[in-house]
């Protein structure tokens, strides 16, 4: 038996410990870099404020003629072309003229056209801008997210940063930015990672069986390192000492002392890809979606226009809620009106769903649910509005719990028993956001480099280990050259 584990961890640690270095070293750089986004702060800076004169046709009609059916969501901005109704379903999303409800059509000149006037609203040179590429995927712009505005435009800016970014075929929108720096350092960091080239990345069912099972195979060598690792321990004295020397030794000494954080990291690790295998995956039901953000009746949402448009609003939304229309005008980043269709509107100082609104809907989401409460700012699960001193209310059914961001009426979070249990095997133990850890950052910090720089050193004595063996499998030949 020992001797079976003995030749797995050997040939499964000579097969992965180049991976294991990879990981360790890679985990430091996107602590500090993450993968490239578009921001909700630098997406509202991006936006002109809507030209009022130009909107001829209701919010109804903008649904009728986008012929999205499904429509859950619908966003008035102001594009260089003119003002856009935008129309968003289940999986895609189209544009239409609020002018005359015709198709928005994207073309390059038009992109180059949004992308410009998107450059002068973040006080840049537009006369730089050009369009450099269009293109289902490229490296930053393979996550799942972008699938309803595929293919994508990319525009360079020409600002000393290197920014470039993608607009969508199918909105106009810009969604995507990328600077040179984020470009390196994550071809250090989470390109290696996540093993995410766009080759692999683009089928998103391969590389998810790939990396899950490459996961588990070096979970599996990890666990019969540390079982061997502890059955070889010798004690002399007080001390605690290794048989082995040289290399041996020290992989077996940093093993023991990096043992815990290791196999801890890797099987967490392991679960950033479960996918729903072994935990639930925080999905709302289609039951729960239509009672929360369910279609409003557009004509319903259509009669909130009587109400005119703040003339300083940068971006106009019409949702449901609880079987309701909604509109919100969003005049700043942190800054918004929200009118509820057959009332008046919100408080003007805070523009947010209130805690009334939000009781109302536990009697048709649920039975035994709790009044909301709002989540404070120390909460052990992570959520927060993409809005600036927006609430977030948490309804409790029972075991079955909804963050919901009061900006915008949009579930953030469905967290049943499973999910919050994955909260803590998975990101606590992965990525260090104890609460604790997180009101400390500096010290998180100096944990996770320590830590990644730990497990690299134990990575390196594999690499050494396992160059040494293969070598002496494949003694040279006498005469060989």
């Amino acid at each position: 038996m020992m001797g079976a584990i003995v030749l797995s961890h050997r040939w499964l640690g000579i097969a992965f410990c180049l991976l294991f270095a990879m990981w360790f070293a890679t985990g430091i750089v996107m602590h500090f870099v993450p993968f490239p986004s578009l921001t909700e702060a630098e997406r509202f800076a991006g936006l002109a404020p809507v030209d009022r004169g130009e909107i001829r046709i209701s919010v109804g009609d903008a649904v009728a003629a986008s012929g999205i059916a499904d429509a859950r969501r619908v966003r008035l901005i102001q594009r260089s072309d003119g003002p856009v109704y935008i129309a968003s379903g289940l999986t895609r999303s189209r544009a239409v003229r609020a002018s005359d409800g015709q198709d928005a059509v994207i073309s390059a000149d038009a992109a180059l056209a949004i992308v410009r006037a998107h450059a002068r609203q973040r006080g840049l040179d537009a006369a730089r801008a050009t369009i450099t590429g269009h293109s289902d995927y490229d490296q930053w712009s393979v996550p799942n997210g972008f699938d309803r505005h595929r293919p994508l435009f990319r525009a360079a800016l020409g600002d000393a940063a290197g920014t470039e970014v993608y607009v969508s075929s199918s909105t106009g929108e810009v969604v995507l930015d990328t600077t040179r720096s984020e470009r390196a350092w994550n071809w250090a960091g989470s390109v290696l990672h996540w093993i995410y080239p766009t080759v692999l990345r683009s089928n998103w069912a391969l590389w998810d069986g790939v990396v899950w099972t490459l996961s588990l195979l070096a979970l599996i060598a990890a666990l019969l390192g540390a079982a061997l690792g502890i059955a070889r321990v010798k004690i002399r004295g007080r001390l605690i000492s290794s048989p082995y020397r040289s290399w041996h030794a020290l992989h077996h000494l940093i093993g023991l002392a990096a043992m815990l954080f290791v196999l801890s990291w890797i099987f967490s690790g392991w679960l950033s890809m479960d996918h729903g295998r072994l935990f639930s995956r925080g999905q709302l039901t289609p039951a729960e979606a239509g009672v929360i953000n369910g279609a409003p009746d557009w004509r319903e949402a259509a009669s909130l226009d009587r109400q005119s448009i703040s003339s300083s609003a940068r971006e106009v939304e019409w949702f449901g809620f609880n079987g309701a229309a909604y509109r919100r005008d969003r005049v700043a980043l942190g800054d918004q009106r929200l009118i509820r269709a057959g009332d008046l509107p919100h408080d003007e100082q805070t523009g947010f769903l209130s805690a009334r609104e939000l009781s109302a809907l536990t009697a048709r989401l649920a039975p035994r649910c709790d009044a909301p409460s709002v989540v404070a700012d120390d909460d052990f699960y992570n959520v927060r509005s993409t809005l600036p001193g927006s609430p977030v209310y948490r309804l409790r059914c029972g075991e079955l719990w909804f963050d919901i961001d009061g900006a915008e009426g949009r579930v953030l979070q469905r967290l049943d028993a499973s999910r919050r249990a994955y909260r803590w095997v998975y990101s606590a133990l992965h990525t260090l956001d104890f609460p604790a850890l997180m009101a400390h950052p500096r010290l998180r910090d100096v944990l996770i480099v320590g830590l990644c720089a730990l497990g690299l050193a134990f990575s390196i004595t594999g690499i050494v280990i396992g160059w040494r063996r293969l070598r002496q499998s494949n003694p040279v030949l006498p005469g060989a050259q």
